[in-house]
């Protein structure tokens, strides 16, 4: 009972960690502007990118990243099942798409999903920024960028022959990040998608 006990609270705590908004604070602190109110309206690292600028966004990525890595990191120290730690991970995702701070409004948790993955399996984590990075120099959409290596993810799961458990849990994330991605596809078939490089008119 104590056992299941920690295992709920854990869980908790990497959703509550998942739910910081460190898009929203950063471009605050450092633009001076809500990101919320500019651009796609997103938190995370592209809409900082393009309405805060390069650091910022930087930034963004890493702490947005690191949500992702920690719960990961902690759950190795105190599970032995390798299932819980990609549950931790999974519940850090959730947090940054739906977080409480911010009535479950969040980002598309493409930077704290690739955390979870390089945390805790980096040889899919690497092949996925290699897809990311040419997606991205072929098309220059961040977007497409994504939801390639998103489309990709259980598909390397299956090739490096990990757990059906990692399977069908990464199968999961990767339909949450292509459903937060959903208005991106709109955009992008009606050609008025955001490209690397343009600016958002913050005035």
């Amino acid at each position: 009972m104590i056992d299941l006990s920690l295992k709920i609270l854990f869980f908790i705590g990497a959703y509550l960690l998942g739910s910081i908004p460190f898009g929203l604070f950063i471009g605050k602190l450092i633009g001076k502007v809500d990101v919320r109110e500019h651009g796609s309206g997103n938190i995370g690292v592209s809409n900082v990118l393009r309405t805060v600028g390069l650091v910022p966004a930087i930034i963004v990525l890493v702490l947005d990243a690191g949500k992702g890595a920690l719960p990961v990191l902690l759950a190795k120290q105190m599970f032995p099942n390798e299932t819980l730690w990609l549950l931790a991970g999974f519940m850090a995702i959730i947090g940054h798409n739906w977080p409480i701070f911010l009535n479950f409004k969040g980002g598309r948790g493409v930077a704290t999903t690739f955390g979870v993955l390089l945390s805790l399996i980096p040889m899919v984590a690497f092949w996925l920024i290699i897809i990311w990075v040419i997606t991205l120099a072929i098309s220059r959409y961040i977007s497409l960028s994504s939801i390639t290596a998103a489309v990709a993810f259980p598909i390397l799961l299956w090739i490096y022959d990990h757990p059906l458990s990692f399977f069908v849990l990464g199968l999961f994330i990767s339909i949450f990040v292509i459903y937060r991605h959903r208005a991106n596809i709109q955009r992008l078939i009606a050609g008025k998608e955001f490209k690397v490089g343009q600016k958002v008119n913050k005035n």
